[in-house]
């Protein structure tokens, strides 16, 4: 029997593809670029097998499944393919969430309508060309990777994103909301027809205002156990009240000083690094899990143990300027650092290094453990301080 990956997150084959073997299965991944998993398959290529088709062209993936012998589910962990991949199971006849409550979960002012509407978000959606709370987000309702996000803290910054939205190609639409202020977290939670799990809180640290990009994180938060259970009675209402019905979820959430509000809701396991703080964390391959949904069956992590292994922090080593890599200096020192720090590229020697203000010009991660998040965070930190993305200007084609 086959598994099948539609695209997937840019690190955690390795870890599908044991979860795969596991339960019996050869493990397929339908990619359009299989650079994005350069790292992982460079260690793990040879535990699956890769398609290289033009993943959206969704007739020839059709095409591709229905040509795989013994298909027993299809998996779409990222929020790009989430509805391809909600249509292309239903089609086919195997297990997989409502086409239609993942459009909605891919919808950001849907998600932000129905909180509203039930009492758990203090803001609703808002028409970013006439919205006058201040200060408020404008953002692409489908988008990914803090992509196409401007916070607008007065009326003239928010003319100024509307103009700079008109040319910026967008996933969804463009749609505005309350500016929350507070720490920046995000729920990991596993669900199962109508009960969800709080697998535990990331916590997330993000660049100065206004271009907040995602800079560093740390898995599982020690919260107080009356707040982590307070937590979790939240988070499974607001999943609920999305429409989430299975598998992963990685919700996004402000602290205020009122509560929490969703930032957004991920219908999947997190990026980055995430999936494989949750297997530290949890002693276990939180990946079987995903297999397991796929297949239609229960997950065991519903009511796996609770957390016994090591805390987890993670940070994202961006480069200063704009231009090719050419590597990375500083390296070396990594094996005589406190916390076992991992490296984990997300670019190569040569790539072009562009979009400064996002996630797309992220060089690589830096992974650290400790006996909480709070120490393997630091000591994250101080092994990524000492790693430096070389960066040459690019050359420009002189002009006739």
């Amino acid at each position: 029997m086959t598994v099948v990956l539609l695209e997937a997150l840019t690190f955690g084959l390795g870890r599908t593809a044991d979860a795969a073997a596991t339960a019996g299965h050869d493990l397929v991944l339908l990619t359009g670029d299989r650079s994005i998993y350069r790292h992982e398959l460079s260690r793990h290529g040879r535990r699956l097998r890769v398609v290289d088709i033009d993943t959206t062209d969704i007739a020839t993936c059709e095409r591709v499944l229905r040509d795989l012998p013994d298909l027993a589910g299809l998996i779409s962990s990222t929020d790009t393919w989430a509805l391809p991949g909600a249509d292309l199971a239903h089609r086919l006849g195997l297990p997989g969430p409502s086409p239609e409550a993942v459009r909605t979960l891919r919808d950001k002012g849907a998600v932000r309508a129905r909180l509203h509407e039930h009492g758990l978000s203090r803001g609703g959606p808002l028409d970013p060309a006439t919205a006058d709370v201040f200060p408020l987000v404008v953002k692409d309702s489908a988008g990914t990777s803090s992509r196409a996000v401007w916070l607008c803290r007065t009326p003239a910054e928010r003319d100024a994103a509307l103009r700079e939205a008109a040319d910026t190609p967008l996933k969804g639409r463009l749609t505005a909301e309350p500016y929350f202020e507070g720490p920046l977290y995000s729920a990991e939670t596993i669900t199962w027809r109508g009960r969800t799990r709080l697998l535990g809180v990331l916590s997330r640290q993000l660049s100065p205002e206004p271009v907040r990009r995602e800079e560093a994180a740390a898995f599982p938060v020690a919260f107080p156990e009356a707040d982590l259970d307070g937590l979790a009675r939240w988070i499974g209402r607001v999943l609920a009240v999305a429409g989430h019905e299975r598998g992963f979820a990685h919700t996004e959430f402000v602290l205020t000083a009122d509560g929490p509000e969703v930032v957004e809701v991920n219908a999947r396991i997190g990026g980055a690094l995430v999936g494989e703080a949750l297997c530290r964390a949890l002693g276990v391959n939180a990946y079987d899990a995903m297999v397991q949904v796929a297949l239609d069956e229960e997950p065991d992590l519903l009511t796996g143990p609770a957390p016994t292994g090591p805390a987890t922090g993670f940070v994202l080593l961006y480069p200063r300027e704009a231009g090719v890599l050419e590597g990375w200096s500083g390296l070396e020192r990594l094996p005589d650092l406190p916390g076992g720090p991992e490296w984990y590229p997300t670019a190569s020697p040569g790539d072009v290094l562009e979009h400064l203000a996002d996630q797309r010009s992220c060089t690589g991660i830096v992974l650290a453990e400790g006996p909480t998040a709070e120490l393997a965070l630091h000591r994250a930190l101080a092994a990524t301080g000492g790693i430096t993305p070389l960066v040459r200007a690019r050359q420009h084609a002189a002009a006739p």
